[in-house]
């Protein structure tokens, strides 16, 4: 009838953004994903994800959640304009660096945390990198990398980029 697609019954209702950052949502993330590594396969590019976790304050001392807006800020303004950025619904800030290896994605953390602490006082900061094709080829195999990346970065007492295993 030409009236376009509405919507689809029973779908589950989500946010294509955070309300708190305006970031885009964990929903979004995954969508993004898939179709950035469908792009990546075609063009035979390497594709990025960090997971990060931010804490105001030094390690030892009494550390608090990082102000969710204040890092969104300092992630808007490090990020590339065809980068992805994303806020978790664990709290956790979640970027896809599209034509990035995982040397340029550790990069482009650090400079994240950089501008925060330059721009905010002390923060700590864990990420967790990985990428395709070097750690997974599929958008589950390479959350799951980067979820383990990131864990494996907060076992550590201050700030701490870690970097998935290749399999």
């Amino acid at each position: 009838d030409g009236s376009g697609a509405g919507p689809v019954v029973g779908a589950p209702e989500t946010s294509l953004t955070d309300p708190t950052t305006g970031l885009f949502s964990e929903d979004y993330l995954v969508v993004a994903l898939e179709s950035r590594l469908a792009s990546a396969r075609r063009n035979l590019r390497p594709v990025a994800v960090a997971m990060i976790e931010i804490t105001q304050g030094l390690p030892g001392d009494s550390t608090r959640p990082a102000d969710p807006e204040v890092v969104a800020a300092a992630v808007r303004t490090t990020v590339r304009d065809s980068d992805i950025a994303c806020r978790l619904e664990d709290g956790t800030f979640g970027v896809i660096l599209e034509d990035t290896p995982e040397n340029g994605a550790v990069w482009t953390v650090e400079r994240i945390r950089r501008n925060l602490v330059s721009t905010s006082g002390h923060h700590t900061l864990w990420a967790g990198v990985a990428c395709y094709p070097a750690h997974a080829f599929d958008s589950d195999d390479l959350l799951e990398q980067v979820r383990d990346a990131l864990t494996a970065a907060r076992e550590w007492n201050q700030d701490r980029i870690e970097v998935a295993i290749a399999e």
